[in-house]
Protein backbone atom coordinates (compact mmCIF):
# COMPACT_ATOMS: atom_id res chain seq x y z
CA UNK A 1 0.00 0.00 0.00
CA UNK A 2 3.03 1.89 0.07
CA UNK A 3 2.43 5.54 -2.07
CA UNK A 4 -1.06 5.33 -1.50
CA UNK A 5 -2.71 8.31 0.98
CA UNK A 6 -6.71 8.06 2.65
CA UNK A 7 -7.62 11.97 3.32
CA UNK A 8 -10.07 12.05 6.35
CA UNK A 9 -12.61 14.96 6.97
CA UNK A 10 -12.55 15.38 10.78
CA UNK A 11 -15.43 16.60 11.70
CA UNK A 12 -18.21 14.04 11.89
CA UNK A 13 -15.92 11.67 10.94
CA UNK A 14 -13.09 11.24 13.37
CA UNK A 15 -14.90 13.06 16.09
CA UNK A 16 -18.33 14.15 16.92
CA UNK A 17 -20.49 16.21 14.96
CA UNK A 18 -20.00 20.22 15.57
CA UNK A 19 -24.21 21.87 15.74
CA UNK A 20 -23.23 23.12 12.41
CA UNK A 21 -26.89 24.21 11.93
CA UNK A 22 -26.91 26.30 14.94
CA UNK A 23 -23.47 27.57 13.93
CA UNK A 24 -25.20 28.87 10.65
CA UNK A 25 -28.40 30.47 12.19
CA UNK A 26 -25.97 32.33 14.36
CA UNK A 27 -24.32 33.04 11.56
CA UNK A 28 -27.04 34.19 9.46
CA UNK A 29 -28.03 36.56 12.06
CA UNK A 30 -24.96 38.48 12.14
CA UNK A 31 -25.14 38.74 8.94
CA UNK A 32 -29.18 40.02 8.81
CA UNK A 33 -27.98 42.17 11.97
CA UNK A 34 -25.22 44.14 9.53
CA UNK A 35 -28.39 44.94 7.08
CA UNK A 36 -27.31 41.77 4.72
CA UNK A 37 -30.59 40.88 2.61
CA UNK A 38 -31.75 36.62 3.26
CA UNK A 39 -30.98 36.21 -0.82
CA UNK A 40 -27.23 37.21 -0.56
CA UNK A 41 -26.22 34.35 1.64
CA UNK A 42 -29.31 31.80 0.75
CA UNK A 43 -28.18 28.06 0.58
CA UNK A 44 -24.61 29.03 1.70
CA UNK A 45 -22.14 27.15 3.80
CA UNK A 46 -20.97 29.06 6.95
CA UNK A 47 -17.79 30.51 5.78
CA UNK A 48 -18.88 31.38 2.39
CA UNK A 49 -22.17 33.59 3.94
CA UNK A 50 -19.31 35.92 5.49
CA UNK A 51 -17.60 36.13 2.42
CA UNK A 52 -20.83 36.94 0.45
CA UNK A 53 -21.92 39.13 3.16
CA UNK A 54 -18.68 41.14 3.42
CA UNK A 55 -18.56 41.51 -0.73
CA UNK A 56 -22.25 42.74 -0.22
CA UNK A 57 -21.96 45.56 2.75
CA UNK A 58 -18.11 46.47 0.70
CA UNK A 59 -19.92 47.15 -2.99
CA UNK A 60 -23.35 48.49 -1.22
CA UNK A 61 -20.78 50.76 1.38
CA UNK A 62 -17.69 51.42 -0.69
CA UNK A 63 -16.77 54.41 1.86
CA UNK A 64 -17.47 51.81 4.85
CA UNK A 65 -14.85 49.29 3.90
CA UNK A 66 -13.98 49.47 7.70
CA UNK A 67 -17.36 48.21 9.04
CA UNK A 68 -17.88 45.35 6.21
CA UNK A 69 -14.19 43.84 7.59
CA UNK A 70 -15.07 44.76 10.84
CA UNK A 71 -18.50 42.51 10.64
CA UNK A 72 -16.27 39.99 8.95
CA UNK A 73 -13.56 39.50 11.55
CA UNK A 74 -17.05 39.54 14.03
CA UNK A 75 -18.12 36.44 12.20
CA UNK A 76 -15.27 34.36 12.19
CA UNK A 77 -14.47 35.16 15.48
CA UNK A 78 -17.67 33.99 16.52
CA UNK A 79 -17.40 30.86 14.48
CA UNK A 80 -13.84 30.06 16.20
CA UNK A 81 -15.51 30.53 19.30
CA UNK A 82 -18.10 27.96 18.81
CA UNK A 83 -15.32 25.42 17.71
CA UNK A 84 -13.06 26.13 20.42
CA UNK A 85 -15.31 25.89 23.43
CA UNK A 86 -16.80 22.78 21.84
CA UNK A 87 -13.49 21.52 21.31
CA UNK A 88 -12.95 21.80 24.83
CA UNK A 89 -15.60 18.95 25.48
CA UNK A 90 -14.87 16.68 22.35
CA UNK A 91 -12.79 13.91 21.76
CA UNK A 92 -12.04 11.20 18.98
CA UNK A 93 -14.42 8.32 18.54
CA UNK A 94 -13.30 5.62 20.67
CA UNK A 95 -10.92 3.18 18.64
CA UNK A 96 -9.61 6.16 16.13
CA UNK A 97 -6.32 6.25 16.74
CA UNK A 98 -6.03 2.08 17.11
CA UNK A 99 -8.11 2.73 13.33
CA UNK A 100 -5.38 5.18 12.24
CA UNK A 101 -2.51 3.35 13.30
CA UNK A 102 -3.45 -0.10 11.24
CA UNK A 103 -4.04 2.34 8.16
CA UNK A 104 -0.62 3.40 8.61
CA UNK A 105 0.91 0.53 9.41
CA UNK A 106 -0.34 -0.83 6.13
CA UNK A 107 1.95 2.08 4.38
CA UNK A 108 -0.93 4.52 4.06
CA UNK A 109 0.54 8.31 4.40
CA UNK A 110 -2.81 9.96 6.31
CA UNK A 111 -4.12 13.48 5.87
CA UNK A 112 -7.09 15.73 6.93
CA UNK A 113 -9.22 17.89 5.59
CA UNK A 114 -11.41 19.69 7.55
CA UNK A 115 -13.26 23.10 7.37
CA UNK A 116 -12.54 23.50 11.44
CA UNK A 117 -9.92 25.91 12.89
CA UNK A 118 -6.37 24.49 13.24
CA UNK A 119 -6.97 25.18 16.94
CA UNK A 120 -9.98 22.97 17.46
CA UNK A 121 -8.65 19.88 16.27
CA UNK A 122 -5.18 20.57 17.91
CA UNK A 123 -7.06 20.67 21.20
CA UNK A 124 -9.46 17.52 20.69
CA UNK A 125 -6.66 15.59 19.46
CA UNK A 126 -3.49 16.72 20.95
CA UNK A 127 -1.37 13.72 19.55
CA UNK A 128 -2.65 14.03 16.16
CA UNK A 129 0.97 14.00 14.96
CA UNK A 130 1.31 10.59 16.46
CA UNK A 131 -0.79 9.33 13.35
CA UNK A 132 -1.95 12.12 11.05
CA UNK A 133 0.76 13.27 8.44
CA UNK A 134 -0.65 16.08 7.23
CA UNK A 135 -3.41 18.45 8.05
CA UNK A 136 -5.13 21.11 6.10
CA UNK A 137 -7.68 23.20 8.22
CA UNK A 138 -10.12 26.26 7.40
CA UNK A 139 -6.82 28.59 8.27
CA UNK A 140 -4.29 26.59 6.27
CA UNK A 141 -6.10 27.13 2.63
CA UNK A 142 -7.07 29.32 0.64
CA UNK A 143 -9.94 27.43 -0.88
CA UNK A 144 -12.31 25.39 1.12
CA UNK A 145 -14.14 22.09 0.69
CA UNK A 146 -16.30 21.82 -1.83
CA UNK A 147 -13.91 23.37 -3.50
CA UNK A 148 -11.46 20.25 -4.58
CA UNK A 149 -7.95 22.80 -4.31
CA UNK A 150 -8.73 21.55 -0.49
CA UNK A 151 -7.81 18.42 -0.93
CA UNK A 152 -5.17 18.89 -3.58
CA UNK A 153 -3.33 21.15 -1.19
CA UNK A 154 -2.66 17.85 1.56
CA UNK A 155 -2.05 15.68 -1.87
CA UNK A 156 0.00 17.62 -2.84
CA UNK A 157 1.79 18.29 0.61
CA UNK A 158 1.85 14.26 1.11
CA UNK A 159 3.16 13.70 -2.41
CA UNK A 160 0.70 11.34 -3.15
CA UNK A 161 -1.56 11.51 -6.55
CA UNK A 162 -5.57 11.85 -6.37
CA UNK A 163 -5.37 8.42 -8.32
CA UNK A 164 -4.00 6.86 -5.36
CA UNK A 165 -6.03 8.46 -2.92
CA UNK A 166 -8.89 7.91 -1.00
CA UNK A 167 -11.40 10.86 0.68
CA UNK A 168 -12.82 9.78 3.58
CA UNK A 169 -16.09 11.47 5.56
CA UNK A 170 -19.42 12.29 6.39
CA UNK A 171 -20.31 14.80 4.54
CA UNK A 172 -21.56 15.62 1.00
CA UNK A 173 -19.27 18.51 -0.01
CA UNK A 174 -16.46 15.92 1.09
CA UNK A 175 -17.55 13.35 -1.70
CA UNK A 176 -18.15 15.86 -4.23
CA UNK A 177 -14.46 17.64 -3.77
CA UNK A 178 -13.05 13.83 -3.66
CA UNK A 179 -14.77 13.21 -7.03
CA UNK A 180 -13.94 16.01 -8.42
CA UNK A 181 -10.76 14.55 -8.12
CA UNK A 182 -11.63 11.58 -9.46
CA UNK A 183 -10.41 9.90 -5.87
CA UNK A 184 -12.34 6.93 -4.46
CA UNK A 185 -14.73 8.67 -2.24
CA UNK A 186 -16.18 5.97 0.92
CA UNK A 187 -19.04 7.75 2.73
CA UNK A 188 -19.43 7.11 6.59
CA UNK A 189 -22.31 7.44 8.44
CA UNK A 190 -21.37 9.17 11.74
CA UNK A 191 -22.43 12.43 10.77
CA UNK A 192 -24.65 14.75 8.92
CA UNK A 193 -25.83 12.61 6.23
CA UNK A 194 -27.47 9.52 5.59
CA UNK A 195 -26.42 6.79 2.85
CA UNK A 196 -28.81 7.95 0.23
CA UNK A 197 -27.32 11.26 0.30
CA UNK A 198 -23.73 10.36 0.55
CA UNK A 199 -23.95 7.97 -2.73
CA UNK A 200 -25.45 10.42 -4.78
CA UNK A 201 -22.96 13.23 -3.78
CA UNK A 202 -20.32 10.38 -5.08
CA UNK A 203 -19.41 8.23 -2.63
CA UNK A 204 -18.07 4.77 -4.03
CA UNK A 205 -18.27 2.69 -0.48
CA UNK A 206 -19.96 3.76 2.21
CA UNK A 207 -19.47 2.59 6.37
CA UNK A 208 -21.37 2.21 9.38
CA UNK A 209 -18.15 4.60 10.73
CA UNK A 210 -14.35 4.57 10.03
CA UNK A 211 -13.49 1.26 11.74
CA UNK A 212 -14.79 -0.45 8.10
CA UNK A 213 -11.83 1.16 6.58
CA UNK A 214 -9.77 -1.70 8.22
CA UNK A 215 -11.38 -4.14 6.23
CA UNK A 216 -12.19 -2.47 2.81
CA UNK A 217 -8.41 -0.83 2.38
CA UNK A 218 -6.12 -3.17 4.24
Amino acid sequence: MTGQAILFDFDGTLVPNLDLADMRRQIADMAKAAGVPDEIYDGLYIVEIIEASQAWLSAQYPALANTAQAYAAASHQRINDIEMEAASNTVPFEGVRQVLGQLKDAGYRLGIVTRNCRAAVLTMFPDMDEFIDCLHARDDVAHLKPDPRHLQDNLDALGVGASAAVMVGDGALDMQAGRALNMRCVGVLTGSNNRQALIEAGATDVLADYRGLVTLLI
